[in-house]
C-alpha cells in the first residue's frame, strides 16, 4: 500500500504542511518496500486556483490509497473521494510522526463535514 504525506521539504524527517493543496512536497511511502518518494508540489504552491484537485492528481497518479495531511478543502476531497483514496487529517508533527500515527490507528478519517480547507 502507498500511503500519501503532505510535507514542507522533501524528507520524512521533515514537517507535515498542513495545507494540502498548497503543500511544498507530496511524500509517498511504499509499505511494501519500505520507501519513500518525494513529489514535488511547487506548482500547487502558487497556483491561483485548483491546487487541490492539481494535487489530488498527484496522489493518484502515484497510487497512493491514503492520505495524510493537516487540512484538506472540498474540491480536493472530492476528487481524491472519487478516486478511493482514504482521507486521514489532523497530522502534525514530522512526516515519519504522521505516518506512525495512521500505522497506529490514531488518525480519524476525514469526512465530507471536515474538508473545509485552511487549518
Amino acid at each position: 500500500m502507498k500511503i500519501a504525506i503532505t510535507a514542507q521539504n522533501p524528507s520524512p524527517e521533515n514537517q507535515v504542511d498542513p495545507h494540502f493543496g498548497r503543500a511544498a512536497w507530496l511524500m509517498i511511502y511504499d509499505q511494501e518496500k519500505n520507501e519513500w518518494e518525494s513529489i514535488d508540489n511547487s506548482a500547487g504552491v502558487n497556483a491561483a486556483r485548483g491546487a487541490g484537485i492539481q494535487a489530488a492528481q498527484k496522489v493518484v497518479d502515484h497510487k497512493a490509497e491514503a492520505l495524510i495531511t493537516g487540512a484538506i478543502g472540498p474540491n480536493a476531497f472530492k476528487s481524491l473521494s472519487a478516486a478511493g483514496v482514504k482521507i486521514y487529517h489532523g497530522a502534525t508533527g514530522t512526516v515519519e510522526d504522521a505516518l506512525q500515527a495512521y500505522l497506529e490507528g490514531q488518525l480519524r478519517e476525514a469526512t465530507t463535514n471536515d474538508a473545509k480547507g485552511g487549518v
